[in-house]
């Protein structure tokens, strides 16, 4: 039975860390220490519902989780450090801190490491979140225990509710580009002034003028989708924000 530790400390532990290819060691109270934090953990990096859905989500709300009084966001899985930074790096999630739990020690602290040798995993964390005020555990969100992989209140949506019903995610935008296109660098801009992140999907032997024409009905870049909605060009955005 997995156990709810709401209003216990968090375990003291050294997390074994490489940064700009030195080791450093970040203990549980360099990270949580006057500070309040999430902290999502999941039974593995490079996993189809990590790398889907779990941390990019809580990459993308970041800015709205900092707005909403919450000072870093943390990842935690039973990875060592190089296969945290290499899966950063490949979920562009620069605005996440991993925290790699290599031996178990905090999450066998919370009472979270699960016994996962029937997939070949060995002992790992179960998938759960938290909020964590300046060491103590304030509310946690555990996934059931289910056969399987369950995701439902971990999730980065959920916990952003708790602390404010009211919050407000940033629009999902995608923009379409061309190499040396002015109208798209204008479109950049306008978007970057208002403070909204952006994927760039720049034109290229794998995504064609053909691509281009099916999604927006256009020839011509940028086309700005913005919550899967097609905004159209650089004037169309410059208008929709008018």
């Amino acid at each position: 039975m997995l156990e709810n530790r709401e209003g216990q400390k968090i375990p003291a532990v050294t997390f074994k860390t490489r940064q700009n290819s030195e080791w450093l060691d970040a203990s549980s109270s360099d990270l949580f220490d006057n500070k309040k934090v999430v902290v999502f953990a999941l039974p593995g990096a490079f996993t189809p519902t990590c790398s889907s859905s779990h941390l990019p989500r809580y990459n993308e709300l970041y800015p709205v989780f900092k707005d909403n009084g919450i000072d870093d966001i943390y990842c935690l899985s039973v990875n060592d450090t190089f296969v945290m930074n290499a899966w950063q790096d490949d979920q562009n999630a620069e605005k996440i801190t991993m925290l790699p739990d290599g031996n178990g020690e905090f999450s066998k602290g919370m009472g979270m490491l699960v016994d996962k040798k029937d997939l070949g995993f060995g002992d790992r964390s179960w998938r759960y979140a938290m909020i964590v005020n300046n060491g103590v555990i304030e509310k946690m969100f555990i996934e059931p225990e289910v056969d399987g992989d369950p995701f439902g209140v971990s999730d980065a949506d959920t916990v952003l509710k708790y602390i404010n019903p009211e919050a407000k995610a940033l629009p999902t935008v995608s923009v379409i580009t061309r190499k040396g296109c002015p109208h798209c660098t204008r479109a950049k801009e306008l978007l970057t002034a208002r403070g909204l992140p952006y994927e760039e999907i720049e034109l290229s032997q794998s995504v064609t003028n053909r691509s281009l024409t099916a999604l927006s009905g256009a020839h011509t870049t940028p086309q700005i989708f913005m919550d899967g909605k097609l905004i159209g060009g650089a004037d169309d955005l410059e208008a929709f924000f008018a």
